[in-house]
């Protein structure tokens, strides 16, 4: 799987540059943290005053990154709308921030600004008994749960208060951003309700986190919604983003350079998650396995502590869709622990 990448020059991160990447569509780069170098940040600038997409995380160098943007290019046009893609701290962090500061209006998916809402209230609160039981029947150990418990609540500080108000973004609208139609495209799995927005007319996609280009959307269960499938949803949204938007689209992806082949793309993430269930499906026919014994299977570095819930997460999404596609079973010890084993074709025949 080859893609192109136009030849575009990617701005400084955090430096507040901008770089003009279509007629009146700008991108800019922010800082993350250490397992993630940057998001990308778009803005289209319209006849009264500019859309924003996408904010940054809360934190110094963001803020003054867009400081810097403010005193040249919102001298006198200013933000007025800020689309959020999803929930998560890189994407919507300042986007309280920016609203407070220039009056503009919050526009995200239903479930993603209410879930965000509630996550953010964590930071209020200590980790909750069933969630450190969650992870527990997943089988990670005591130092991954201490870590848990330690860096809980850490989310809602990476996030500016948000607006009281916002303005839900729904599939199949169509939004005119910089006197263009662009289409919302919710995908989800990734988060709950993941906004994508496509132009035809520039032959553009932001694809977020939905869609990027080397490496592969981060697509876990949480304990505040132990039973969710959200891999099976997450495949079934790259499906549709592939059946609605076409092969030679710049996909202008949350992480990475723009660049095409967005077909090409998903049939690899497609295919990536078929190897990875094959993999597991073939050790749980070896004999019934928790969560953490597929980890050797899933990643190809150990697992610390600190990526304990995470890869938790990732790894319980695969065995969620394999039950839910009849080839897996979950059973529970004595002890609480969660154990799989996979279904025999007879038995898958007879479900």
């Amino acid at each position: 799987m080859s893609l192109e990448y136009p030849a575009i020059s990617a701005p400084e991160v955090g430096s507040g540059t901008l770089v003009e990447i279509a007629d009146g569509l700008f991108w800019a780069a922010m800082p993350v943290n250490d397992m993630l170098a940057a998001i990308n940040i778009w803005l289209v600038r319209e006849d009264d005053g500019w859309t924003l997409i996408d904010t940054g995380w809360r934190n110094t160098q963001t803020i003054a990154a867009w400081q810097v943007i403010a005193g040249k290019w919102f001298v006198d046009k200013y933000p007025t709308r800020i689309l959020c893609t999803h929930m998560h701290p890189d994407h919507c962090g300042l986007s309280g921030w920016l609203a407070e500061r220039y009056g503009a209006k919050l526009h995200m998916t239903r479930l993603e600004y209410y879930t965000l809402r509630m996550l953010a209230w964590d930071v209020m609160r200590t980790a909750p008994p069933q969630a450190l039981g969650f992870y527990r029947a997943a089988g990670l150990d005591d130092a991954a749960i201490s870590h848990y418990r330690e860096q809980f609540g850490e989310f809602g500080q990476m996030i500016y208060p948000l607006p009281d108000a916002f303005t839900a973004l729904v599939d199949g609208d169509h939004l005119i951003i910089g006197g263009r139609r662009w289409q919302v495209i919710i995908g989800k799995g990734h988060s709950p309700e993941h906004a994508c927005f496509y132009c035809p007319e520039l032959n553009v996609l932001i694809s977020g986190d939905q869609v990027l280009p080397r490496i592969s959307s981060n697509v876990s269960v949480y304990p505040y919604e132990p039973e969710a499938e959200p891999l099976t949803e997450w495949v079934e949204s790259l499906r549709k983003i592939r059946s609605s938007v076409p092969e030679d689209v710049m996909v202008l992806p949350a992480h990475g350079a723009p660049f095409h082949g967005l077909h090409r793309r998903i049939d690899a993430l497609l295919a990536d998650v078929e190897e990875r269930l094959r993999r597991i499906k073939s050790a749980l026919s070896c004999g019934p396995l928790r969560a953490v014994d597929i980890f050797p299977i899933q990643y190809d570095r150990p697992i610390t502590p600190r990526l304990g819930t995470m890869a938790a997460g990732e790894t319980l999404a695969h065995l969620s869709h394999l039950c839910r596609m009849g080839f897996a079973q979950r059973e529970t010890d004595q002890n609480g622990i969660y154990f799989w084993r996979a279904v025999q074709s007879n038995e898958h025949q007879q479900s």
